[in-house]
């Protein structure tokens, strides 16, 4: 089982218990690591939710697993067979969603694709199908919801990152994706804030136990990555969860067109996995013949 919460999260935490009951969230990428802690901080706090992915076997055990958090097995729908590239597809969960539950407060936009790869070795296919999945599946998961969140003034988070604030070798395509996101939400928290919808982004840096990690950090040393971090520590998907619970609380009701990066101040020094590559792959013989 992938790094989870439990009901610590509510008793020795600062959330007060239930300060999501009767609230709905609608999260893609729900089965993943990120999300799905996300997901369960909302849960553990009294949300109800649907989790959205390509993947049946994956999305349902994931689904099973949350509810044992709950202790109730309708506080969460998996949706399964759902591309986010695909709009009609989006919309179809979205339906199935409020069929169930009646409604759609919060949105997470979670669906990603990452790896590392070199400019020159990166097929233009390639590059699409990040952007397709990052970013245009960002925009259907909010355009798919915007009825929804018109009725319950919800509000919107998109996992972005912090690939774009300065020049990371081998993530071009990714870098390029997570900055439409951040215009994406801005440009959305000004259009849609007069119906009473918010939107945020949250853009994670090295978070422990992921998959994105274990793509991008590779053999690197554990002790060398965390001395390179203001906090001296990597983050956890407990760390993602607490930002979200803020977000969607009252505690943000006046926040929107924010990127929250929670990242231990890892950024700021301009540290990224690719520094350990560079400029040393970018200058083998293998690449230069690219």
């Amino acid at each position: 089982m992938p790094n989870t919460l439990d009901d610590t999260f509510v008793t020795e935490g600062p959330w007060k218990p239930d300060i999501f009951k009767g609230k709905v969230a609608f999260v893609t990428g729900g089965a993943g690591t990120i999300c799905r802690v996300q997901t369960e901080a909302l849960l553990l706090l009294g949300c109800k939710a649907a989790i959205v992915g390509r993947n049946k076997e994956k999305t349902e055990l994931a689904a099973r697993e949350m509810t044992q958090l709950t202790g109730s097995p309708d506080s969460v729908l998996p949706v399964s067979g759902v591309d986010v590239r695909e709009f009609d597809q989006l919309e179809r969960a979205v339906a199935a969603t409020v069929e169930k539950f009646g409604r759609i407060d919060f949105v997470i936009a979670g669906a990603a694709g990452n790896f590392i790869a070199p400019f020159a070795d990166l097929s233009a296919n390639a590059f699409k199908s990040v952007v397709s999945i990052d970013l245009l599946g960002s925009f259907n998961t909010a355009k798919a919801c915007h009825p929804q969140l018109k009725i319950s003034k919800g509000s919107i988070l998109f996992v972005s990152a912090t690939f774009h604030y300065y020049g990371v070798p081998f993530q071009c395509h990714v870098g390029a994706a997570k900055a439409g996101i951040d215009a994406l939400s801005n440009a959305l928290a000004v259009e849609l804030g007069v119906s009473g919808i918010r939107s945020n982004c949250i853009a994670p840096g090295a978070i422990e136990g992921t998959e994105g990690m274990a793509r991008l950090s590779g053999s690197a040393n554990k002790e060398k990555m965390c001395s390179k971090i203001p906090l001296q520590r990597l983050g956890t998907t407990k760390d993602i969860a607490e930002t979200t619970v803020f977000l969607f609380s009252d505690a943000a009701k006046y926040v929107t067109g924010t990127v929250h990066i929670v990242d231990g101040g890892m950024w700021h020094l301009g540290t990224h996995f690719g520094r350990e590559m560079y400029p040393q792959n970018l200058l083998s013989e293998e690449n230069a013949k690219l």
